[in-house]
């Protein structure tokens, strides 16, 4: 199997596991709170599906593939996750009327946490680099 498809599955898997557990379990009561009225009876299935399916490839092609070693695919899933979640949140809270401020940094930090995870395991799934970088040795 190569490392894109080993990478892809292992960010998948990990990544709808753990936003179940936070969206389903963890967060439900904040965003359940927080959102009420704005927040749907039920998940548009084709918006959640086309969701993951892009930031998945975004994490595997930008922060996983190419890193040396699980702590750069880290801190680069770091940035994914800041850039995608801050903009999402921010963006929410300039032009929806009433959107709740609380969850602007309870989504952001959600979305670095997340993020740096699914990179990791992608990375630690994936494998080593077809031509692994070796420091100098002075």
């Amino acid at each position: 199997m190569s490392r894109f498809f080993r990478a892809f599955i292992a960010v998948n898997v990990v990544m709808v596991v753990l936003d179940l557990i936070w969206l389903g379990i963890v967060a439900q009561p904040i965003y359940n709170e927080a959102l009420g009225a704005l927040r749907a009876q039920e998940t548009v299935l084709i918006a959640a599906v086309l969701f993951y399916l892009q930031y998945v490839v975004v994490i595997v092609f930008y922060a996983v593939l190419p890193s040396i070693d699980w702590r750069q695919a880290a801190r680069r899933g770091a940035g994914v996750g800041w850039v995608a979640y801050a903009t999402y949140e921010l963006t929410n809270w300039a032009v929806i009327e009433g959107w709740p401020a609380i969850l602007v940094p309870i989504d952001i930090a959600w979305g670095l946490a997340l993020t740096t995870l699914v990179a990791t395991a992608g990375r630690l799934a994936a494998g080593p680099l077809a031509i692994d970088v070796q420091p100098a040795v002075d």
